[in-house]
C-alpha cells in the first residue's frame, strides 16, 4: 500500500521540479568563424530597459568570468572582435494550484441504487511566480551582425535573498554558454 502512494508523490515531485528548471536557449549564425573570436566589449542594446547598477555588475561579471574560462578576454577597446549586449526582464506571473480530494461518491450512488448525493472538495491556492529572463546576444565587430543569441528564464529574482540570486545567475549563465564556441555539424 506504501508503494502505491510514494511512486505518485515521485514522480510529482520529479515533475515539479522539472516545471522550476531555468530554460535555456541558444541560436547562432553558423557561417560565422567563432575561433576568430578573443576579444569582446559590453555594449549597451538600444531601447532596452536596464537592471539597477547593482545587477547589471552581478551580470556582467557572473558573463565576464564564464566566457573567461571560454577563452575570451574583455576589453574596452574599439577593437574588439565581439560586442556583447543583454536583455534582461522581471516580471510576475500568477498561479493558480487545486487539486480535487476525490471523495465523494461514484456514478451510481447518487442518483440510483442507493439514493443521496455525493461530494467532492475542491481546494486551490494562488500564488505569484517571479519570471526573471537573461538574454545574451553577441555581435561580429566585423559585421556588426548578431552571431549567438542566449536566453534563460528563471534566472532574476529580485525577490530572492542575494545569496540565492548569485547562485541562480552563475547557474544559469553557465548553462547560457554551454554550448559557446558552437560545434557546427557538417
Amino acid at each position: 500500500m506504501k508503494r502505491l502512494f510514494v511512486l505518485p508523490l515521485v514522480l510529482f515531485l520529479a515533475g515539479a521540479s522539472d516545471a522550476l528548471a531555468q530554460d535555456v536557449r541558444y541560436n547562432f549564425a553558423r557561417e560565422a568563424n567563432f575561433a576568430a573570436f578573443k576579444t569582446y566589449r559590453w555594449v549597451p542594446i538600444k531601447g532596452e530597459s536596464t537592471l539597477n547598477s547593482l545587477q547589471e555588475q552581478q551580470v556582467k561579471g557572473t558573463v565576464d568570468n564564464e566566457l573567461a574560462k571560454k577563452g575570451l578576454m574583455r576589453t574596452d577597446a574599439e577593437t574588439a572582435d565581439l560586442y556583447l549586449g543583454y536583455q534582461a526582464a522581471v516580471s510576475t506571473e500568477k498561479q493558480f494550484t487545486s487539486y480535487d480530494t476525490g471523495w465523494g461518491y461514484g456514478p451510481g450512488w447518487g442518483g440510483g441504487w442507493y439514493g443521496g448525493g455525493g461530494t467532492s472538495i475542491t481546494t486551490g491556492t494562488t500564488s505569484t511566480i517571479y519570471v526573471g529572463q537573461l538574454a545574451l546576444d553577441m555581435y561580429s565587430s566585423a559585421t556588426k551582425a548578431l552571431v549567438w543569441r542566449a536566453t534563460a528564464s528563471k534566472t532574476l529574482d529580485t525577490n530572492a535573498k542575494p545569496d540565492k540570486q548569485q547562485k541562480n545567475l552563475e547557474k544559469a549563465v553557465a548553462k547560457l554558454l554551454k554550448n559557446y564556441p558552437p560545434v557546427v555539424k557538417k
